[in-house]
């Protein structure tokens, strides 16, 4: 059995950092909307990871997986080419078999994309029907939703232009 350490960031907080690369942007230089599903993607995976309970013991060990069940994107101001962007994920609740989470992508300027996701817990064996979070899971979800101030989503101040 291979148990994580893992500790609650500060506020139910989760921060991570990704550089925006011509790769990321459009013809303008501009953030192309379906980059932000991917920032967020790995801003997830890493939260999951630094919580100790990574995607890739929770498949090996419970046949079960992560899947986006269903996400609402908030556009809010361009980031551009060579920003450096923040991805705050927080989690908003917790069921048997799902987490419903808050993540916002913020650049130099502020706010770039607030997204809302629910995350369905699914057996691998199959079909895609649910699967139970196993307790540890579950757990450190709950414990960083229960982290959060009450009522009330971090405020945190833009990221530095070239900051890094």
């Amino acid at each position: 059995m291979n148990e994580h350490l893992f500790v609650i960031p500060p506020e139910g907080c989760h921060r991570y950092q990704v550089r925006v690369y011509y790769e990321d942007t459009d013809a303008g230089g501009v953030v192309y909307h379906a980059s932000y599903l991917r920032f967020a993607e790995r801003a997830r995976t890493e939260a999951l990871r630094d919580l100790g309970i990574p995607h890739a013991e929770l498949a090996e060990r419970f046949s079960v997986t992560f899947m986006v069940r269903r996400i609402e994107v908030d556009y809010l101001r361009p980031a551009r080419i060579d920003d450096l962007l923040g991805i705050d994920t927080e989690v908003l609740a917790v069921g048997g078999a799902s987490a419903a989470l808050r993540q916002t992508v913020r650049g130099p300027s502020g706010d770039c994309a607030a997204l809302t996701l629910r995350l369905a817990c699914v057996r691998r064996d199959g079909g895609n029907k649910p699967g139970r979070l196993p307790p540890r899971w579950r757990g450190v979800l709950q414990a960083m939703r229960d982290a959060r101030p009450a009522g009330e989503s971090v405020v945190r101040a833009p990221m530095t232009r070239g900051a890094g």
